[in-house]
């Protein structure tokens, strides 16, 4: 009787422990209690996402004209390492690819995917958008946003879709496959330019985003294949509150 009880108390310990692990994995969510509305009460950490001025993402609208300012792509085939870590599919990126702007340059390390987009233009929004995430070596972030919309198969998106992980948190680095992220740019390089702050917890700002102008397609199937991961993982809209808008062509 003792055994029996001691290995009911083993096992309720360790359903417990798997739960209270799975709400620090998940202390944030796209809806529900923790959902968007909620992330500020989540955790002090996640206070700017409240409190912040500049948060992400906006309706991009009333853009002022800025001088030629061209960001420098400089990147590089890798091998694949992708993740889905519960919020979204992540791919992250081996060292040596990099954006220049502004003559500051910033490493990739990482790139994500929202559905639907979170950024619009002129109050026009998209099924997908992409966010590559780049780092100073003073550690400022820079994103570029590609938005995505429906049209021909993405050969890019074939291969990360064709490597997706069948479990969650586990990153997989498949054997002899090779990305390379130029293939998710458009051909213009036109961009709006603007100060904003992290999309998801904790929200910090200070971030620079750099968002494509020009749209680059993917099939109904791809954008299909990502909705029964994540139906809806794209934070609201949030206030301009008056921040400076620069469209660079």
């Amino acid at each position: 009787m003792n055994t029996t009880r001691a290995i009911v108390s083993i096992l309720f310990s360790l359903a417990l422990f798997g739960a209270r692990a799975e709400e620090q994995v998940h202390e944030w969510a796209y809806t529900g209690e923790h959902g968007p509305q909620r992330w500020a009460d989540v955790k002090a950490d996640f206070a700017a996402c409240g409190m912040g001025k500049t948060q992400s993402p906006i309706d991009i609208h009333g853009a002022a004209s800025g001088g030629p300012a061209p960001i420098k792509f400089d990147y590089h085939a890798v091998p694949l390492r992708i993740i889905d870590n519960g919020h979204t599919v992540q791919v992250t990126y081996a060292a040596g690819s990099s954006i220049t702007v502004g003559g500051k340059r910033y490493e990739l390390a990482q790139f994500h995917f929202h559905h639907p987009s979170e950024e619009r233009i002129d109050g026009k929004g998209y099924p997908m958008v992409a966010h590559l995430v780049h780092k100073s070596a003073d550690g400022a972030l820079a994103v570029v946003a590609v938005l995505l919309r429906e049209g021909a198969q993405n050969p890019l998106i074939a291969t990360l879709w064709k490597n997706l992980p069948a479990e969650k948190e586990k990153e997989v680095a498949p054997e002899k496959v090779t990305i390379n992220a130029a293939r998710l740019l458009p051909a213009s390089r036109a961009y709006y330019e603007f100060a904003g702050s992290l999309t998801t917890p904790p929200c910090s700002e200070g971030v620079t985003w750099l968002v494509l102008a020009a749209p680059v397609e993917l099939s109904a199937a791809q954008i299909s294949r990502f909705a029964k991961i994540y139906s809806s993982n794209a934070r609201p809209l949030q206030a301009s509150n008056g921040r400076a808008i620069t469209l660079h062509k």
